[in-house]
């Protein structure tokens, strides 16, 4: 258990393993989900960040991935009818990724499913908004 008075170095250490446990526990309820779907971890994590329509560096960026990773990906999602690759309205070097009507509606899906059990649930919708502050202010510094 961490407290003020730990050594910085052993807080430090247990507060990242607690971080990394939530991320595994959040991972594989992704995992989980993904497959009840039909799709892998890496295709359910492209529909959750696919908000609209968006560039592959876009895409990336939210994937945490490299865009060839994500372009590997976006090929498997257009394959199964998902994504669209659209002519970019302003850069007509980039593409746009857009959901089709089925990649909407799987994405919706996707959505419902990953709100069931979530390892957040824990947690109340406050004590959600907490968290959220403080991981974005670890994240941004700010």
């Amino acid at each position: 258990m961490t407290t003020p008075e730990e050594p910085p170095a052993v807080a430090a250490r247990n507060l990242c393993g607690m971080v990394n446990g939530l991320a595994q526990r959040i991972a594989d309820h992704l995992r989980e989900r993904a497959v009840a779907l039909g799709l892998t971890a890496p295709q359910a994590t492209a529909l959750r960040e696919m908000t609209g329509p968006m560039t592959m560096r876009e895409l990336s960026e939210r994937m945490g991935c490299e865009p060839s990773n994500a372009t590997f990906v976006i090929d498997k999602l257009e394959g199964l009818g998902l994504v669209e690759r659209h002519a970019h309205p302003s850069d007509r070097r980039a593409k746009h990724l857009v959901l089709t009507a089925e990649g909407a509606a799987t994405r919706e899906r996707l959505l419902e499913l990953l709100a069931q059990d979530t390892p957040l649930a824990v947690l109340s919708p406050e004590q959600q908004y907490v968290l959220y502050g403080i991981l974005k202010q670890a994240l941004t510094g700010s």
